[in-house]
């Protein structure tokens, strides 16, 4: 494998960092507390899925569950350690598991039974995003509560002026 193809990227990407979200001194000891995921979790997980693809046979659908999950893992682990968002993305720790079984679905023999932890995970997941993403921006905007008090009269009123159906 060509060196250039893997340093120029991590280049660019380590200067990116440093443009935009440092202003204090960098050591190596920073890049690595900063980058650990992109380091070790996020390549073990691509490597997993490597494997799978890599196969002739395509029997190896295993593999896709722990690579689909550490690759998630450790997308939330690098985001939420660049931007310090540990409480808003640690849902997607809940997300990961899911993200694992549906590959697993995806490119198995589509057990329709998996679809049931999927679905509750990704739920979950979904829900406590929306739940503390929402809460997050309602917390810090200006008129949070007289904008969500005029938003519940608009559903209320419209649900009682709604027509009604008939059976």
């Amino acid at each position: 494998m060509n060196k250039k193809a893997w340093i120029g990227p991590a280049l660019i990407l380590v200067g990116i960092y440093l443009f935009f979200f440092r202003k204090e001194a960098i050591s190596a000891g920073t890049l690595f507390g900063n980058f650990w995921p992109t380091l070790f979790v996020i390549p073990l997980g691509l490597f997993f899925h490597w494997l799978y693809f890599s196969m002739t046979d395509r029997r190896g659908t295993g593999l896709l569950i722990p690579g689909g999950i550490l690759f998630t893992v450790g997308l939330v682990c690098q985001l939420s350690t660049i931007f310090d968002s540990w409480q808003y993305l640690w849902p997607g720790f809940i997300l990961a598991p899911a993200v694992g079984l549906f590959e697993f679905y995806w490119f198995g023999k589509r057990n329709k039974y998996l679809l049931i932890p999927i679905n509750i995970l990704g739920g979950l997941a979904l829900l406590f995003f929306a739940i503390f993403s929402i809460g997050n921006l309602y917390n810090r905007m200006i008129f949070g509560q007289p904008v969500l008090a005029i938003a519940l009269i608009v559903i209320g009123a419209g649900v009682m002026l709604a027509p009604k159906k008939r059976l």
